[in-house]
């Protein structure tokens, strides 16, 4: 087991370049087969994971620039388990539900190496490592949507590339930084994550770095005002971008506000909850009534990212147990809500090549599995109770009341906006009469697509019963990174200190 990260991040890698050798009418079965493979590694991962330990597991470490504290470092805990195993499980998903035709053998060949940078990022542990998977996700995804996206295609990828890259340009500026902050104060050189966490730093500095990591994550999320690349490039995408941009690309974002920002600059964060909270409900409000406006269903769902993001990064600076775990279940949440609804947009279009809702109307009558199968996971996305919308919702907005009632007060009701322009969609879709001929001669869910979308729908309803297989280890590496903040957040001194926090555990 001391391999299995190494594996799950270089298995896709080294299996897309055989992909290149393989048949291109057999490159559709050897991407499903390779994602199967590498989906079943995570969950022999899962099985050998001690959910009770709040520490990280399956750590490799192998020195690359040791002089420069630069090495190779992998680990897990219960923040990043459940994210990894969403990626593989999307990305599988994806490759099973995928209709397009187009150079086919570059397309599965490029998720592949998407696939390996994602993973690379949920268990890189040094700072330098966790930057060039961050940075080589951008090249995959900018390539999807370029050669396979609509008429805006060029635009939507550059304007992506551009936003996101910047973005981390200056996070990255504040990694180097830090890095140099911990040989001054130790006189050795280290971008592991785990020894920065030991750093004590003076609040001015804080701020700075603060910002800085904000840069990169927020336009990531993204959060308001970054939000505007994303529309573009969920609307120019193909459906496998799509999926995966929303299900998996999205979160690494959120999650990097979690591993780095509130460990790593603890009094910062407490200082820009309100600001940032704005911002979450700003974009919760506005994006939902921009989505409430659109015509295009493709359009309706990314805005909908947008604002359900917002309620993610309500629980992430609520700054407890809490809302922090309820942030990490609601990114799982997310990831496996809108993948499946951007693939029923995708089925819908490969079958009508529209996406504007004016043309649809009464498809519960000739398409029932499709109808059915929508229904599930938009009330998943609406956060029905018993549903896996619930639970990471509820937990946010639960850890969030103990920060600042109003404003959780607030965001609890402006989340029924969400539940008003998913059921005006749903409705102006499948009911009513049908009033184009094309529509009357739809055909229903065949066998591939119930393949990928079954299995989300039972994701949805069984941790939406059933959390605990997520919660139970989120909350062991939330209360020890919450443990390890009000340790630093106590010592007053504005001199950069190292404190010993590989002592604070968590009582089982």
């Amino acid at each position: 087991m001391d391999y299995i990260l190494s594996i799950l991040i270089f298995f896709p890698f080294f299996a897309a370049f055989v992909g290149f050798l393989v048949n291109s009418n057999s490159i559709r079965v050897y991407g499903i087969i390779t994602t199967f493979i590498e989906f079943v590694i995570s969950i022999i991962m899962y099985i050998n994971f001690d959910s009770h330990n709040p520490n990280m597991q399956f750590l490799q470490n192998i020195p690359i620039i040791p002089s420069y504290g630069i090495n190779y470092i992998v680990g897990i805990d219960g923040i990043s388990l459940f994210l990894v195993i969403m990626t593989t499980f999307m990305t599988m998903v994806s490759l099973i539900a995928l209709s397009e035709r187009k150079a086919l053998k570059n397309l599965i060949i490029t998720v592949l190496f998407l696939e390996m940078t994602m993973i690379g990022v949920f268990v890189a542990l040094d700072a330098v490592i966790f930057y060039l998977f961050w940075e080589l996700s951008l090249i995959p995804m900018l390539y999807i949507i370029g050669a396979w996206g609509g008429k805006l295609r060029i635009y939507a990828s550059i304007k992506f590339f551009l936003y996101t890259f910047f973005g981390s340009l200056i996070m990255l500026v504040g990694m180097l930084y830090l890095g140099y902050v911990y040989y001054q104060t130790t006189g050795n050189w280290s971008f592991n994550i785990q020894d920065w966490n030991m750093l004590i730093l003076p609040f001015d500095l804080q701020l700075w770095l603060f910002i800085a990591f904000f840069a990169g994550f927020a336009v990531k999320v993204p959060m308001f005002p970054f939000h505007t690349w994303l529309p573009y490039a969920h609307g120019q995408a193909p459906t496998i971008g799509s999926v995966i941009l929303a299900a998996v690309l999205l979160k690494m974002g959120t999650y990097g506000f979690v591993r780095f920002s509130l460990p790593l600059f603890p009094d910062a964060s407490s200082f820009f909850v309100i600001p940032i909270a704005i911002l979450a409900l700003i974009a919760i409000i506005y994006t939902a009534m921009v989505a409430y406006a659109q015509e295009d269903m493709k359009q309706v769902i990314a805005y909908s990212s947008v604002s359900h993001m917002g309620v993610i990064i309500l629980g992430i600076f609520a700054l407890n147990v809490e809302g922090i775990s309820g942030s990490i279940f609601l990114m799982i949440s997310h990831g496996i809500v809108s993948g499946g609804l951007f693939l029923l947009v995708g089925v819908i279009y490969e079958r009508r090549h529209t996406k504007l809702i004016s043309e649809f109307g009464g498809l519960a009558t000739v398409m029932p599995k499709y109808a059915t199968i929508f229904a599930f996971i938009l009330m998943g996305s609406i956060g029905l109770p018993l549903t896996i919308g619930f639970i990471g919702e509820f937990l946010s907005l639960l850890g969030f009341f103990r920060t600042s009632p109003t404003l959780a007060l607030l965001a609890g009701l402006t989340i029924i906006l969400g539940a008003v322009y998913m059921l005006v969609m749903y409705k102006k879709s499948f009911f009513g009469e049908i009033t184009k001929e094309e529509n009357k001669k739809l055909i229903d869910l065949n066998k591939k697509e119930l393949t990928a979308l079954i299995p989300l729908v039972t994701l949805i309803i069984f941790f939406g019963v059933y959390p605990k297989p997520i919660l139970e280890p989120a909350n062991y590496a939330v209360s020890k990174m919450v443990k390890i903040m009000h340790a630093k957040v106590l010592d007053d001194d504005t001199a950069v200190k190292i404190v010993n926090v590989n002592s604070i555990g968590v009582q089982k």
